[in-house]
């Protein structure tokens, strides 16, 4: 056979070779185009949405980039699986195609690696210092910090890996430098004290993102203060961290809470401490909680922190970074804070100061990497001032990222997401960017020993630009590690310098992520995007002297597709703890990535969660397989035609089939069923409605195209007329070879290989990949030629269903009669051959009497159907069944006048719905009377 298939389809044989070559060949780089020389601008008009200076169809998207500790999971899966179909989709419609893959350093997750790896040698980074332990982590990251790509690789992911980043690249340290020391000029970074996020674990503080709550079995315990100056009196207050008390700095209740009214102005004794401290009236104490009297710790809780600033009460901090009780905690200096509370309660007990204690359940914060239970803590950090308007005037960078979504400048999808996405911002406080890490982007800042002030700088200078010491140090702290992502739109792309790649790909078009980094990476992107580029060469030159075009231009994406998540097969979420996790490696191996990636992006409704099923899978491995054994149906015709390798791509062009010369119904009716389908993969995939785009593909390959057309064309194919042979197996293989690039995008192996044997392995182009993707020609779409094969395939599956009914032996031909009018008649005469085929009917004989009360008999609206077959009927099923069947048509008739009675429908609806509605309707009602009539014969 010289189109080469082996008998069975083995994905494991084909995808790692496709993979390993889409990389080598180095399909996916792209080249930035030069600069062409412009036309004045009167001739020249604004670019549309989309368009860049210098070319006009650029589809540029950032690939979210995986942590350089991770490995595949099912989530990143789907990630990658949408945004590898559309990418691919773009490419083959002829855009400039860009998708820039990289690794995040994930600053707290390696550290903390890293340091394990240490521990089982019984070393600590402490002994070793900063600069041996970051020598070990980089040779940890070239070991180990590859997985994922690897992964990547294998799973075909077409990135321009020509521009693979790490985010702690020279290049793009540089750039985020140059971010550090442009915001601290502006004034909108700062250094100071705030009371953050600590996990003990990690010994860093924490953003609230990074903070994950589990409502926890605890204790409240109530607690009484003894007041100064009145023997006997107490207020209780209920804590669930009563080792925090030992930091109280005052009790708090409400101004017109008129339980503590005699009290105001008055003090208490802080209980263990023997320590005066005062009642103040806030509104942090609310009356109708508990006891209306509430604890005050500025140091270890951010609410009483405002309190604090508020009354200006000391700020006693009582524990260290390790959550030890400190000096401050006077006998319980040095206990764990766990321990510290068995102690103080105890103690509490043994003073008569513990009111009560009952159960309660606390929403525990925890570390999102470790899981250790954090600590409000107050501690000295590095600030950006989010909601301050910049020295140079304009929107805040908070307001800026509010504005573009407002505006329509950047869009969301689903939609609802722009609203969660807009609540965030506008009610965000300063981003704390510091990290107390070793493994980072070091912040760019130095301490004078002399004059204690701070020199921030691009480079490390020599002296203090403040008093001229040269005593200086660098600070010990790294950058969140959200803050050097957040640049990667632009930095990627070669900024600081105003790079050719800005000009073209900037804004990126898409991006594609899920919804747990909305607010840790997108919404930060945002503002960073639009604060920076805004100010670029690039938006002055994309919108010269238009502020609000200028900030349009600025933004990094215009328009971020949220995904769903992907859940077990009992739509629970996915977690080592509850032992349901899928790795995604072990389902490919098993099912192929193909297949796999058709499973996800079959379920993938915009909004909906993916219960993800193994055994789905294996019904799409079905697909692959019916696929695949269609084409060596193909070439096995082809061998015996003598066919020749398909037209070229030129000859094939973009729209509808080429070459393709209809000559029977079949052929005029596949022909217009692949344009339609053309036309909805087209539309589905621009939606990002990839679970449309998988059912309407499934159905044309398994249903149309082989379940009837290669049975429908067999006749032709095993005929001694060699035209007739020829022309249809040319037919067959246009289609085919067609069809196989509509695919490409979801099944990219398996189409890759088969497209490959197709020509011979000898094709035009490299790939399928730089295949022009089909689009609809209309002049190849055919009403009449649909409807014409609709009612032809009624006939066949109710004649199937008919010998299925009365158990009519597989290989028996058997004799129908048909009732139908002219049109419909001539359609089945035309089609006699087909008919007596697939239903296996040796005679069909055409009658002027409805067969509707006949038994045996099947009605539609378009004609009656009899098999001559000799068996008593089961006259209360038949009952039964028409029952059933009129119901259904009620159910119908009753629901297409209710839209056609709405007039609001009727204004709204395309003029084609609603003719088609009418028609529905018609025949809806015509069915009703022969079901009626047919029950009425069973009585």
């Amino acid at each position: 056979m010289p189109h080469e298939l082996s008998k069975a389809y083995d994905p494991s044989a084909i995808e790692q070779r496709w993979a390993e070559y889409w990389v080598s060949e180095k399909l996916f780089h792209v080249e930035t185009p030069p600069l062409q020389e412009k036309a004045p601008p009167e001739s020249h008009p604004s670019p549309k949405p989309g368009e860049r200076v210098g070319h006009p169809t650029v589809f540029a998207l950032l690939l979210p980039p995986p942590n350089v500790t991770g490995a595949l999971h099912m989530g990143h899966m789907l990630e990658h699986t949408e945004s590898d179909i559309v990418v691919r989709w773009h490419r083959m419609r002829g855009d400039l195609t860009l998708w820039i893959p990289g690794t995040d350093h994930a600053g707290i997750a390696t550290q903390m690696l890293v340091e394990r790896q240490l521990a089982s040698e019984k070393l600590d980074r402490r002994q070793m210092g900063r600069e041996k332990f970051l020598e070990r982590v980089w040779q940890w990251r070239e070991h180990y910090g590859g997985t994922i790509l690897k992964q990547m690789k294998r799973l075909g992911t077409s990135v321009d890996w020509d521009r693979e980043y790490f985010t702690m690249d020279e290049r793009l340290s540089r750039a985020v430098k140059e971010v550090f020391v442009r915001l601290y000029d502006e004034g909108l970074i700062y250094r100071g004290v705030y009371i953050v996020n600590w996990c003990p674990r990690c010994e860093t503080a924490i953003s609230d993102l990074e903070v994950v709550h589990e409502d926890t079995p605890g204790k409240l315990y109530q607690i009484k203060y003894p007041v100064s100056g009145l023997p006997g009196e107490f207020i209780t207050v209920a804590t669930t961290r009563p080792e925090t008390m030992l930091g109280d700095t005052a009790v708090a209740v409400h101004p017109n809470d008129a339980r503590y009214t005699h009290l105001h102005g008055k003090k208490v004794i802080l209980p263990l401490m023997n320590r005066e401290i005062p009642i103040i009236l806030d509104e942090v104490a609310n009356p109708e909680f508990g006891t209306g009297a509430v604890k005050v710790t500025p140091a270890h809780d951010p609410n009483d922190y405002q309190a604090g600033l508020r009354h200006d009460l000391p700020q006693i901090t009582v524990m260290d970074e390790h959550a030890r009780m400190n000096e401050n905690a006077g006998a319980y200096a040095g206990l764990d804070r766990f321990t510290a509370r068995e102690r103080v309660v105890h103690d509490l007990q043994e003073q008569g100061l513990l009111a009560g204690t009952r159960d309660y359940v606390v929403p525990l914060g925890k570390c999102q990497r470790c899981r250790t239970v954090v600590e409000p803590r107050l501690s000295t950090q590095w600030f950006v001032a989010v909601n301050k308007e910049p020295v140079s005037g304009g929107l805040s960078m908070a307001g800026a990222a509010a504005d573009v979504v407002k505006t329509g400048a950047l869009r969301f999808t689903p939609e609802n997401n722009a609203a969660n996405y807009l609540q965030w911002v506008e009610n965000l406080y300063d981003w704390c960017i510091s990290r107390q890490l070793w493994w980072g982007h070091r912040i760019p800042a130095w301490h004078c020993g002399n004059c204690h002030k701070i020199t921030v700088a691009r480079e490390a200078p020599k002296s203090c630009t403040h008093c001229g010491s040269a005593s200086l140090e660098q600070d010990p702290d790294v950058l969140d590690t959200w803050f050097s992502s957040a640049l990667l739109p632009f930095t990627s792309l070669g900024w600081p310098d105003a790079t050719r790649d800005l000009e073209v790909f900037y804004p990126n078009t898409l991006l594609i992520t899920g919804f747990d980094i909305l607010f840790f990476w997108v919404a930060r992107m945002v503002m960073m995007g639009c604060h920076f580029m805004e100010q670029s060469p690039v938006a002055s030159l994309q919108s010269p002297g238009k502020a609000e075009e200028a900030l349009a231009e600025s933004v990094p994406f215009r328009e971020v597709y949220i995904h769903a998540l992907v859940r077990d097969a009992e739509r629970q979420k996915m977690s080592k703890t509850k032992g349901n996790v899928l790795d995604p490696i072990q389902v490919i191996e098993q099912y192929g990535t193909d297949a796999t990636r058709f499973t996800l992006a079959a379920q993938a409704a915009p909004g909906t969660d993916i219960a993800f099923n193994p055994s789905r899978t294996e019904g799409y491995r079905a697909f692959a397989n019916k696929i695949w054994n269609a084409a060596r149906f193909m070439f096995m015709n082809m061998e015996r035609a003598g066919q020749s390798p398909v037209a070229s791509l030129q000859e094939a062009g973009k729209a509808g089939v080429a070459r393709f010369e209809a000559v029977a119904l079949e052929d005029r009716w596949i022909l217009s069923r692949f344009n339609r389908v053309a036309q909805e993969m087209n539309e589905a995939i621009q939606a990002y409605r990839f679970d449309n785009a998988c059912h309407v593909i499934y159905q044309f390959f398994w249903g149309e195209f082989c379940d009837w057309y290669l049975e429908l064309i067999k006749p032709r194919l095993n005929s001694d007329d060699k035209p007739t042979v020829e022309r249809a197996c040319a037919n067959l293989v246009a289609l085919f070879e067609a069809a196989l690039r509509l695919l490409h995008p979801i099944m990219p192996f398996i189409t890759e290989e088969i497209w490959h044997a197709l020509y011979d392995q000898k094709p035009p182009l490299k790939s399928i990949a730089l295949a022009p993707y089909p689009q609809p020609d209309a002049a190849q779409m055919d009403d009449a030629a649909e409807t014409g094969m609709a009612i032809l395939q009624d006939l066949i599956v109710s004649v199937r269903n008919l010998r299925a009914e009365l158990k009519v032996e597989p290989r028996q031909n058997i004799p129908i009669q048909v009732h139908t009018q002219d049109g419909v008649r001539q359609i089945f005469e035309e089609n006699r051959g087909a008919v007596e085929r697939l239903a296996n009917v040796e005679e069909m004989a055409f009658v002027e009497q409805s067969l509707a009360k006949e038994a045996g008999a099947r009605s539609t609206a378009r004609f009656d159907v009899r098999v001559l077959y000799e068996k008593k009927i089961d006259v209360a099923a038949e009952r039964e069944r028409l029952d059933k069947e009129l119901a259904k048509i009620e159910k119908q008739i009753e629901s297409a006048e209710r839209q056609l009675g709405n007039e609001q429908f009727l204004a709204k609806a395309p003029p084609k719905v609603v003719e088609g509605l009418r028609k529905q309707l018609t025949e809806s009602k015509v069915l009703r009377e022969k079901t009626r009539a047919g029950l009425q014969e069973l009585k």
